[in-house]
């Protein structure tokens, strides 16, 4: 039986999924779209989630662990804009 990572841990884990997985910062992540079909802003998405990464992660640096309701919204936050990215195209899915 595996023992369930501990709150720092697994706010970590989620970080450090978003960082490998969202074009985070590529040069064209942070660019409107010339022909306006983006269903949703991809960019402001992912202007979101770059705020709520460096946030929680500069909590994390300073030794402070979060709520598993602050782990709940922000994995929830990072999936549905992983699927907002997926709904335009951003990244595969």
């Amino acid at each position: 039986m595996s023992k369930k990572p501990d709150r720092i841990t697994a706010m970590q884990q989620i970080i450090d999924a978003v960082q490998t997985e969202f074009p985070l910062y590529q040069e064209d992540t942070f660019k409107c779209g010339p022909d306006n079909t983006c269903i949703g802003c991809p960019k402001k998405l992912m202007e979101l989630v770059d705020t709520e990464l460096s946030y929680w992660q500069h909590q994390l640096n300073q030794g402070r662990p979060p709520t598993f309701d602050e782990i709940y919204r922000f994995g929830k936050l990072c999936k549905n804009v992983r699927r907002g990215l997926i709904r335009n195209g951003r990244i595969p899915g």
